[in-house]
C-alpha cells in the first residue's frame, strides 16, 4: 500500500485563496451593509434635545389621516433595497452613486437632528382593525422625532433622480419606481409622520448631494482617492 503524501501547508503570505468568479459579481452587495449602520445612528439621535420645533403648516393640518397609506409607508426600506439592487444589475456606477448619496444625505440629516430637532403631532387612533394596528406599530416603533429632513422622502427622491439620470430608464421602470416612490412620499403626510417642509428639505438635500456625487463619480472619485491616500499616510 502506497503511503499518503504529507499535507503541505504553505507559509507564504502571498498565497491567496481562489474565489469563484460567480461570487465576485456579488461583492458590491457588501456596500448595502451601511444601511443597518445608518439605522443605529438614527436610533441614537431619535429623541428630544433641548427645544423641539414644530413645523406644521396650515396645509399639513388640512391633510387628513388616511390609514391605508400605512402600507406603503411600512414597506419603504424594502422598496429602497429593491431599487438599489436593480440599479446594481443595470449599471454598477449608478448603484455606487446611490449608496454614497444615501450615506451622505443620512449623515447630513443626523447632523441636523442633533442641533435642530423637530416633531410632528400624532393623532389619537381609534379601532382595532388591521390598518389601525399597523399604524400603531409604526408609531410605537419610531419616536415622533427626526423629521426634518425626511429620510423616507430623500431616499425615495434619490432613486427617482438616479433612474431619471440613468441610461437604462424605460416607460415601465419609470412608471413602477416613480409611482411607488411618490406613493411612499405621500404616505408620510397621510400617516402624520412628516410635514411638507420635511419633504421640501429632503428634496433639496438630494438635489445638492446627488449632483456632487455624480460629478465626483464622473471625475473618478478624486476626493475619495485623496482621502484614502491621507488615511494610508497616517
Amino acid at each position: 500500500m502506497r503511503d499518503k503524501e504529507p499535507l503541505v501547508v504553505s507559509s507564504d503570505r502571498n498565497v491567496r485563496f481562489a474565489i469563484p468568479e460567480k461570487l465576485k459579481k456579488y461583492y458590491p452587495l457588501l456596500g448595502m451593509g451601511m444601511f443597518p449602520v445608518m439605522g443605529l445612528i438614527y436610533a441614537a439621535v431619535n429623541g428630544p434635545r433641548g427645544k423641539v420645533q414644530n413645523l406644521v403648516t396650515a396645509l399639513d393640518t388640512a391633510i387628513p389621516l388616511v390609514k391605508v397609506f400605512a402600507i406603503p409607508y411600512s414597506i419603504w426600506i424594502v422598496f429602497i433595497y429593491a431599487c438599489v439592487i436593480y440599479f446594481l444589475m443595470k449599471d454598477r456606477k449608478v448603484y455606487y452613486e446611490c449608496l454614497v448619496t444615501y450615506a451622505l444625505c443620512a449623515l447630513a440629516c443626523y447632523g441636523i437632528y442633533a442641533v435642530f430637532q423637530t416633531t410632528v403631532p400624532r393623532p389619537v387612533l381609534y379601532g382595532d382593525d388591521p390598518l389601525t394596528q399597523l399604524l400603531r406599530y409604526i408609531y410605537r416603533r419610531d419616536q415622533p422625532f427626526n423629521c426634518f429632513p425626511s429620510i423616507h422622502c430623500f431616499s425615495c427622491f434619490m432613486v427617482m433622480r438616479a433612474l431619471y439620470k440613468s441610461h437604462f430608464k424605460t416607460k415601465l421602470n419609470q412608471t413602477l419606481i416613480y409611482g411607488m416612490a411618490t406613493t411612499i412620499i405621500l404616505s408620510t403626510f397621510f400617516v402624520k409622520q412628516h410635514v411638507v417642509l420635511d419633504a421640501a428639505a429632503a428634496f433639496l438635500l438630494v438635489q445638492i448631494i446627488h449632483r456632487l456625487v455624480v460629478w465626483q463619480s464622473q471625475a473618478g472619485w478624486p476626493l475619495f482617492r485623496k482621502l484614502v491616500a491621507q488615511v494610508r499616510s497616517l
